[in-house]
């Protein structure tokens, strides 16, 4: 007798009426990473209009940046910079437009590493184990570059959850964290209003009361972040410190991605552990009656309404970042447990002065 196979983890993406629509009519394509379920989605259009949706499973995939042609993914124990393969208009058979191949890697093991970016010196992350900023090494586990002026030194220990990183003119401009503590694990007595955003540049605290901020970018010269404790996405005024709500959201607020005069943002459910418990956010979903959500959210930068949203099911309860893919309307990744990795073969042009 023959055994039955063992059946695989399901999930389910329910976009909201348009939203594929919308998406062919910006020439764009949206990723984004859940490290709960160990994945990294695409999600594009297909010639025929439909939903084009591609995953793939990569450990404890966290902290995502985009370049012109490369898209770069933190894991548990490594960056990984995945190449697009193909040339400019270039189709596969199946329909891609964008093949990106992994390429190369840098093994930092677990730094717990939450946001990328590429700033004026190459690649930037926010390595939360030790609170501080970071780049990649070619012979460590990370050089750090940057740390808050309220830790006194270096330590894995993950004391104030460093977790975000906004850059403005190619330089590391904000960083957000849980709390100033200088303690080990400290942050989590802190949740509720511990929050702050440090200026990198001048190494002043801008904000405080916040509620486990995450994710700032900087976009049309105002600072944008998520109020994760509360469910609020919206701005800060960096002469006062205000940080002012522009839309309630349903979810644990993480990864947020700017297009024009919108935001895609990431909603997670809560987990059952004291992470999570006794926030602000409970108390707003409770009244409404609602229960936390897992998707993303588009909102209307203009009225903060939301405009789209696609809702997550299933296996995946928790996101971290959310990435625009620029020109591309139905990209996929070569991943690391098919046999496709040992067949994608990528050639150089031949060098017009070989390096002999």
């Amino acid at each position: 007798m023959t055994a039955s196979p063992t059946p695989q983890p399901t999930f389910e993406l329910l976009p909201s009426r348009g939203f594929e629509g919308w998406l062919a009519e910006h020439k764009a394509s949206l990723a984004f990473s859940t490290y709960q379920a160990g994945k990294v989605f695409l999600l594009g259009t297909k010639p025929d209009g439909k939903l084009a949706i591609f995953n793939r499973t990569l450990e404890r995939s966290m902290g995502m940046a985009v370049t012109d042609n490369a898209l770069y993914v933190s894991t548990i124990s490594a960056i990984i910079k995945f190449e697009n393969a193909l040339r400019s208009s270039e189709v596969t058979s199946e329909g891609y437009d964008r093949v990106y191949v992994p390429q190369m890697a840098w093994y930092t093991a677990d730094l717990d590493i939450h946001d990328l970016a590429e700033d004026r010196h190459g690649l930037i992350f926010v390595n939360t184990l030790f609170g501080c900023l970071a780049r990649p090494s070619q012979t460590h586990s990370f050089e750090p570059v940057w740390k808050p002026p309220f830790l006194s030194r270096l330590a894995a220990e993950d004391r104030c959850h460093l977790n975000g990183l906004a850059i403005k003119d190619k330089r590391a401009a904000y960083v957000t964290a849980v709390s100033t503590s200088d303690i080990n694990d400290g942050w989590r007595e802190h949740r509720h209003n511990g929050g702050v955003v440090v200026d990198v540049q001048s190494n002043e605290i801008v904000a405080s009361g916040l509620s486990m901020p995450h994710s700032p970018r900087w976009h049309q010269d105002r600072l944008w972040l998520h109020n994760s404790g509360t469910g609020e996405f919206g701005t800060l005024d960096l002469d006062t410190g205000r940080f002012t709500p522009v839309a309630f959201c349903p979810g644990y607020l993480r990864g947020m991605a700017m297009m024009g005069d919108y935001a895609i943002v990431g909603l997670s459910e809560p987990r059952d552990n004291k992470t999570f418990s006794g926030l602000v956010l409970q108390d707003r979903l409770d009244a409404e009656q609602i229960s936390a959500r897992c998707g993303l959210q588009v909102i209307d930068l203009r009225t903060g309404d939301t405009v789209h949203w696609v809702r997550i099911s299933g296996v995946v309860s928790e996101l971290y970042d959310v990435m625009v893919l620029p020109g591309t309307t139905n990209p996929c990744l070569i991943g690391f447990q098919s046999d496709e990795i040992r067949r994608m073969i990528s050639l150089a042009p031949w060098p017009d002065e070989p390096k002999l």
